[in-house]
């Protein structure tokens, strides 16, 4: 069983933030919701598949923040990212290092102000 069971990442823009996470992640978001007087831009997620579900949150007791928790994008080609997230704006937190033989991280903040990890494989 994974422990993490879902994430939700404040924002205080959703709109602003789902055409960031699109432009740099390529993620289509369906409709948005109300859940507890917060609006919710869910990513996709497909049941028994591997990760967590999630979503962008907008709300009184979101606040973004390059501080507490970071969530990890597991991508593709790390540099292609990160020329997007530049691209829209991101600053680079923490540049492209290797972890191994075969797989990298970086750090950005996104269009909110929140640091999120990118990781290839």
């Amino acid at each position: 069983m994974n422990l993490i069971a879902h994430v939700e990442i404040p924002v205080t823009d959703l709109k602003r933030a789902m055409i960031f996470y699109h432009a740099v992640f390529g993620v289509a978001f369906g409709d948005v919701v109300t859940i507890h007087g917060s609006r919710m831009a869910y990513f996709p997620f497909e049941e028994g598949k591997d990760g967590a579900s999630g979503a962008l949150a907008q709300g009184d007791i979101y606040v973004p923040s390059k501080d507490g928790s970071v969530v990890y994008f597991s991508v593709e080609d790390i540099d292609d990212v990160l020329a997007r997230a530049v691209a829209q704006g991101s600053e680079i937190l923490f540049a492209k290092t290797p972890v191994n033989d075969t797989g990298f991280v970086a750090e950005i903040a996104d269009s909110e102000g929140n640091r999120i990890a990118l990781q290839s494989l």
